[in-house]
């Protein structure tokens, strides 16, 4: 992140460049019909990479909308975007729901609510119909977050987060997330009080006030929720850098990415085992 504001030529602190970042009308996307057609056009790109990732990528329908406007208030959600799933017989549309003026976070947003992160993961799931239904509708926030945080980290692969200012987004979303893991854990392990988790989003991340209120009352409502997010995504990125190292030059994402997603939302635990199962067979073969 400091890299990228040298090489934008921004004066001050990274603090300083994050509020800009977050408060300058000029990094924010325009009239509503704009952001539309952004998001649109990241859609598009990403389908176009999919399959040197995803060997069968589903075919589900994805919609995309702003949030609806009796939920306009930033603190309803405290969320810059969500995803809804579709009906599990394709009558109804997935849906990515975003707020307006996320324009640094764009990308990231849209990798990790829709493609390839929820949408691609819970379609995949839905559609195994030999799967019990406990592993094609729901499962373990590790496994899910985890997913939709590890599909942030597909950007380059997925030919998006091009712009300097988008891979700032990119990065600062994963700074926000390395921050909720540290608030949830000083909140629910160490005795932290709402204060000083507020306090320390404040000083640690490029987030407003009202933002980081919204935030502190997730986590406090939902103990281990953050927590569970990157545990995921550290699990699931250290599975492929196993697979990368034991298959070497054989190594197909494609492949890694059918292991991980192929049999619904399950416990970290046995995805780990599963992945060394797999990994076992293919050197044997």
């Amino acid at each position: 992140m400091q890299a990228i504001q040298r090489q934008v030529g921004v004066p001050g602190t990274l603090h300083d460049f994050l509020d800009r970042v977050r408060t300058d009308p000029a990094l924010r996307a325009g009239s509503p019909a704009d952001i539309q057609k952004e998001f649109e056009s990241i859609h598009q790109r990403i389908l176009a990479r999919l399959p040197e990732q995803f060997a069968n990528p589903p075919q589900d329908r994805l919609e995309i909308r702003p949030e609806p406007s009796y939920k306009d208030d930033p603190r309803s959600s405290g969320a810059s975007g969500y995803y809804q799933a579709g009906s599990p017989d394709g009558t109804r549309p997935g849906i990515f729901f975003y707020t307006v003026g996320t324009t640094p976070e764009m990308d990231s947003l849209f990798l990790h609510e829709a493609i390839p992160g929820h949408h691609l993961q819970g379609c995949i799931a839905q559609n195994n119909q030999s799967l019990p239904a406990f592993l094609r509708y729901d499962g373990p926030s590790a496994y899910l977050e985890g997913w939709a945080l590890y599909a942030e980290t597909l950007w380059k692969e997925l030919g998006v987060e091009g712009d300097t200012y988008r891979r700032f987004g990119g990065l600062q979303e994963e700074l926000v997330r390395a921050m909720r893991l540290v608030v949830d854990t000083g909140i629910h392990a160490k005795g932290w009080s709402r204060e000083q988790a507020i306090n320390y989003i404040l000083e640690n991340s490029g987030l407003g006030r009202e933002e980081a209120d919204s935030a502190v009352d997730r986590y406090i409502a939902t103990p281990a929720q953050a927590l569970a997010y990157k545990v995921g995504e550290l699990t699931i990125l250290e599975l492929k850098a196993q697979a990368q190292k034991q298959l070497s030059d054989r190594f197909d994402p494609r492949e890694f990415h059918e292991q991980v997603l192929g049999t619904g939302a399950l416990p970290l635990t046995v995805l780990r085992l599963k992945i060394n199962h797999w990994l076992a067979s293919r050197q044997g073969s």
